[in-house]
């Protein structure tokens, strides 16, 4: 069936007019809503108890309340933030407006199809609200069919209002978002955008709290080395497994009038407690190196691409001739879970004691490139490092790309010793 004829049954079924129906299930299907929930949805709107277990409209939920199996609900709620974003939507530019809203028993992330005028703060009543799930999650949806008002008395929220925010406390998802930051790295990038070939920025910020990368996708000239900015609107999502700030054409930048001091220091954590995370850009690990793993030592890459060369095939462009560099994938274990580290050519060059131009004298005379790798484990398997770099999960694993790899001199036997003290205490 097409939707014009789900949309005449419905008509038929609930006796009210056709081309209302048709407006509202084309919305609620653009909306990635299944067309069975969708039709469900408008069952419960117009107030067929018989197919929507209900009657007379949205119902009135508390945000903690609502699940992705409501169709549509009418909330009163306070708005925490608004952002503003321009996506693809049935090939055209469409801006919208995205963020979060609270009450009393907890907070919904929203999209607002239309401008409705919303600014952090504002207390609002939204009727035939549309649900959908989102990352697992319930959203709102507030388009064409939502009745939306501004109500005089304001809600009292436990949560901030105006998406203010240091850099470790930002996730995946999160839209309207402020900022504080200090320029930490920044380049210019040309990409094949969806328009085209398209001019960004990108780099790293810090903060008091911690670091992220960012990507400017309208290069902004105050996103510049070493410049403290606020940048308000901004939205996050996930790169390599770790947050990502996104800067936008409807964000704005301003110097700061003081200094933001990034901290030189990562998060220290355990190693459980950061693969649980699902992915850190700046952390610090420690535990006992127990393997170096297969594909470290000295390896070959394609010249095109970087990717790591199998018996001289690349996964992307088939057969080439490698580029001999340099790598380490080695095993760390804490005691609560296990990592790879992944050591670049330079920290494997230090670890292994020699350059490439070593490795290579190194494998010729032997014969055989697995002496690299042997070297590099005699060296490190056994001993305690605290790794820093960027962490990231996925269904393969946890990998550390790390920046800093050092041994550490702390004592085991004094470690053991504070460590039975504690459990005593």
């Amino acid at each position: 069936m097409t939707l014009e004829d789900h949309a005449e049954e419905l008509a038929s079924d609930l006796g009210v007019d056709k081309a209302e129906v048709t407006r509202d299930l084309e919305n609620l299907v653009n909306y990635s809503v299944p067309m069975d929930e969708a039709k469900q949805s408008l069952r419960r709107k117009y107030g067929d108890g018989g197919a929507g277990g209900g009657g007379g409209g949205p119902t009135s939920k508390d945000i903690a309340d609502i699940s992705p199996d409501d169709g549509n609900v009418t909330v009163t709620a306070r708005v925490l933030t608004v952002g503003q974003r321009s996506i693809q939507y049935q090939g055209d530019e469409h801006v919208i407006f995205e963020g979060e809203l609270a009450d009393e028993s907890g907070k919904i992330s929203y999209t607002a199809w239309e401008d409705f005028g919303l600014s952090p703060g504002d207390t609002i009543e939204a009727g035939n609200a549309g649900v959908r799930e989102w990352d697992g999650r319930p959203e709102l949806n507030l388009g064409e069919s939502t009745s939306l008002s501004i109500l005089d008395e304001a809600l009292d929220v436990p949560y901030e209002i105006g998406g203010d925010s240091e850099l470790t406390d930002l996730v995946p998802g999160d839209r309207g978002i402020n900022v504080e930051v200090t320029v930490l790295e920044v380049e210019e990038k040309t990409i094949d955008g969806r328009n085209g070939e398209t001019d960004i920025l990108s780099g790293v910020f810090g903060d008091e709290s911690g670091r992220l990368p960012f990507t400017d996708w309208d290069p902004h000239p105050e996103i510049e080395e070493g410049a403290s900015i606020r940048i308000e609107d901004v939205f996050v999502r996930e790169f390599r497994g770790a947050p990502s700030v996104n800067v936008s054409e409807f964000s704005t930048v301003r110097p700061l009038d003081r200094s933001v001091e990034a901290s030189e220091s990562a998060q220290s954590m355990r190693v459980r407690e950061a693969v649980e995370s699902g992915g850190l850009f700046d952390v610090e690990l420690t535990g006992n190196i127990i393997d170096v793993r297969d594909g470290s030592g000295l390896i070959e890459r394609c010249p095109d691409c970087g990717r790591v060369v199998q018996n001289g095939q690349c996964r992307s462009h088939g057969a080439v001739d490698g580029v001999d560099d340099l790598r380490t994938k080695a095993i760390l274990d804490d005691g609560t879970g296990t990592v790879t580290v992944v050591l670049d050519d330079e920290l494997t060059a230090e670890v292994y004691g020699g350059d490439l131009e070593d490795a290579t004298e190194h494998a010729r005379d032997a014969m055989n490139k697995e002496v690299v790798a042997e070297r590099i484990a005699d060296r490190i398997v056994g001993l305690e490092y605290t790794v820093r770099g960027s962490l990231s999960v996925d269904d393969y694993g946890a990998n550390l790309d790390a920046t800093e790899f050092a041994v550490t001199d702390d004592d085991p036997a004094e470690r053991a010793k504070a460590f039975l003290a504690e459990v005593g205490a």
